[in-house]
């Protein structure tokens, strides 16, 4: 289990426990389910960098601890 940290630049920092092979679609929901925004109009990146859905943690190489932008579309 990692936890992940989640800033959308409004004064909300969302933290999320999830794995190293769940999707950023699965990270999405889960942080729909914390924000109680739809999971289809949250957009995570990392600089220009946005992330697709059915690629794994692991394979943006995301690890414990490490902070993403969350945006709303």
């Amino acid at each position: 289990m990692i936890e992940v940290v989640l800033n959308d630049r409004l004064g909300k920092k969302v933290k999320v426990k999830c794995n190293e092979d769940d999707t950023i679609g699965d990270l999405k929901k889960l942080v729909a389910a914390q924000t109680g925004t739809r999971s289809e109009k949250i957009r995570i990146q990392k600089w220009y960098n946005v992330y697709k859905d059915h690629i794994t943690l692991k394979d943006y190489e995301i690890h414990d601890g490490m902070g993403l932008e969350l945006y709303y579309n």
